[in-house]
């Protein structure tokens, strides 16, 4: 093969390399790039010079899907049929015509003899309102009827009181599903499924057939009890819960209120084939494990599929689960139908073991993970566990699993937030085995993504924040500012105070991965880094501190208290269309939700609940001062002639 044959690792969408946080170059190594292209089934070869190059050029992008702008115009090529999203048809050659209606439609391209899925977007995303409100770990926020985990009663609660005093949004973390049986993962960004959701955050006083039940008065007790812990204890609340959900289900079936079957069947018609597979695959869970990796290679989703409904007992179940998400589905409605806007969070990734990798295998490159590079606060870089989606399967499955993903994700929110949203344009990959440290990034279509992301926020008519901190590219945010994508701007992170904060953003102090002020302020960060065995950070955890103590003209020696409230009276001060108040501050909690680089047997990551119940938390002086910070908000800047739409 003669050299002009090969193509550059970057055809593919490998990076050479990338500059880091602290503007250095990082060459890409060639062991790694190997790896990344065998993933993507570019047969890689290494040259005389010790270079990589791909023996095979890259698949023509685009060329089982087409999507393009409102009022765009396209050119066929010649004769075409046009099946639009609603049914109807028509027939032409040369442009499609440019009123087509935003969605997906089918064009055929006669003289070609080939289809291709034609998506027509409005290019950007709804404009967010002009909010404040509060970022929530849902599981952490019990109130006194919970059973041991914050559930959608309790968000239902949090946004009603959330809009009684003046409140427009309301963040909280991933719903997405686990698999149904023990033990069950806490990290809520490690999901099963992205396009399902969790069953044990169903409000147990509001599910069908619950009322009434057995010796409901005991469960409730032993439910209730469960908030005694100082950890959550998910394997505990699930068997609870499970059982009596069991209960629910056979006393439902035979007892269903009126038109509650035909609703039933009506949300398993919207879901279509997903949901019969989840059901399925539930199922298969209970039967031989969770891990699917584990499982026969000939148990595959049409397999499963054909083998449950074959059996009545196992579609018996399968239809237990395809309920349970309904029962979901309801609440949720219920909960984001109380005024504020209901924000949801979208993980970047799943389980390589999970329901989204069996129900779209090609979709999906094996032995890589999805990882950060190293930085300030993860010197050894991050190796999240994630398997990355191969952007190439992503164009020949027509971006469907991506669809599938957003639209979940959207569902009842008023806003969704994007974890990593540069993985949209790039991640960073990590070969199974490898440090992280040795990962490079694989480029995505990000034009296309963010056309699909509009094209369903649109739909929904719920706007888009993206999580863009750490190793950004520098156009990345004006292209997101283009699209009408938040940014997000941490007290934690920026060099200028909140006043000089751009209005196209969402403002907060921190996230859960980072310091609360209270654990910044007085040093059990720190504490707590040491005890987790981490790698600990105590400069950068003094120096946030620090920081917040000179912004705020706070001495050192204030209380917490004191630099919790002094912390919000700053972001107060943000221009932001979205101000956020984090619970866990409000709450005095010295703990952060997440400390990464530890696992389950140094930490309990992502099962810290807070100090009080959520209704203390409303009576509380800090929740007070937070509130009338937020309430004196300044009202933004005015534009600019020339600026980027917010």
């Amino acid at each position: 093969m003669h050299e002009d044959d090969t193509a550059d690792p970057s055809t593919w969408g490998v990076d050479p390399g990338y500059m880091d946080v602290h503007e250095r170059w990082h060459p890409a190594p060639a062991a790694t790039v190997t790896r990344v292209l065998q993933a993507l089934g570019a047969e890689p070869l290494t040259m005389d010079d010790g270079g990589v190059r791909a023996a095979r050029r890259a698949p023509s992008a685009g060329h089982d899907v087409w999507i393009v702008r409102s009022g765009e115009k396209v050119e066929a090529g010649g004769r075409f049929r046009l099946v639009r999203e609603d049914g109807g048809e028509e027939t032409g050659s040369g442009p499609l015509p440019v009123d087509l209606p935003l969605g997906y439609h089918e064009l055929e391209l006669l003289d070609e003899e080939r289809s291709v899925r034609l998506v027509v977007s409005p290019g950007r995303c709804p404009h967010p309102p002009r909010a404040w409100g509060w970022s929530a770990q849902l599981y952490a926020t019990r109130s006194s009827r919970s059973w041991g985990v914050g559930d959608l009663g309790d968000l239902a609660s949090l946004t009603r009181w959330s809009g009684l005093i003046g409140a427009g949004a309301v963040l909280v973390n991933p719903l997405h599903a686990t698999g149904p049986t023990g033990p069950q993962e806490a990290s809520p960004y490690f999901p099963a499924s992205r396009v399902f959701r969790n069953p044990i955050y169903l409000n147990m006083a509001d599910v069908d057939g619950v009322l009434g039940l057995p010796g409901l008065t005991d469960v409730v007790r032993r439910g209730e009890e469960l908030n005694a812990g100082e950890t959550i204890d998910r394997d505990a609340v699930w068997s609870l819960k499970l059982g009596v959900l069991e209960q629910a289900f056979r006393r439902w079936s035979v007892h269903q209120a009126p038109g509650a079957r035909a609703a039933f069947n009506s949300y398993r018609e919207e879901q279509g084939e997903p949901l019969v597979a989840w059901s399925a695959w539930c199922v298969a869970c209970e039967a031989v494990g969770p891990d699917r990796s584990t499982w026969p290679a000939a148990l595959t989703a049409d397999t499963l599929v054909a083998a449950t409904a074959r059996d009545a007992e196992l579609a018996r179940r399968a239809e237990m689960h395809a309920w349970l998400q309904w029962q979901l589905d309801r609440q949720l409605e219920k909960a984001g139908s109380q005024g504020p806007a209901l924000i949801t969070d979208l993980a970047i990734g799943c389980d390589p073991g999970g329901f989204d990798t069996w129900l779209w295998p090609d979709a999906f490159m094996t032995g890589m993970r999805v990882g950060a590079p190293p930085d300030v606060f993860a010197p050894d870089g991050q190796d999240w566990g994630l398997p990355p989606l191969d952007p190439w399967a992503l164009r020949r499955l027509s971006f469907e699993p991506f669809v599938r993903v957003v639209r979940a994700g959207l569902r009842h929110a008023g806003g969704l937030r994007m974890d990593h949203v540069m993985g949209l344009f790039r991640l960073f990959v990590v070969p199974v085995g490898d440090s992280a440290a040795d990962g490079c990034y694989l480029r995505y279509p990000s034009s296309e993504l963010l056309d699909i992301l509009a094209l369903e926020a649109h739909r929904s008519g719920a706007f888009v924040v993206g999580e863009d901190l750490g190793t950004v590219e520098p156009d990345v945010r004006e292209e997101l500012a283009r699209r009408q994508v938040l940014g997000t701007k941490l007290l934690w992170f920026e060099d200028d105070k909140p006043a000089a904060w751009p209005v196209a953003a969402l403002a907060a102090v921190s996230t859960h991965d980072l310091p609360t002020v209270a654990g910044a302020w007085t040093g059990e960060d720190v504490a707590d880094q040491e005890a987790s065995g981490a790698a600990v950070a105590s400069g950068a955890v003094d120096a946030l501190a620090d920081k917040l103590a000179g912004w705020a003209r706070l001495d050192r020696s204030a209380t917490a208290a004191g630099a919790v409230a002094a912390a919000h009276c700053l972001l107060a001060e943000a221009p932001c269309a979205l101000v956020l108040a984090t619970l866990e501050d409000v709450a005095g909690q010295v703990r952060r939700p997440n400390l990464p680089g530890t696992v389950a047997a140094q930490r309990p990551n992502w099962s810290i609940p807070l100090p009080v119940t959520l209704e203390e938390l409303q009576e509380l002086d800090l929740t007070a001062a937070a509130v009338e910070a937020m309430r004196r908000r300044p009202e933004p800047p005015a534009p600019e002639p020339n600026d980027v739409p917010a």
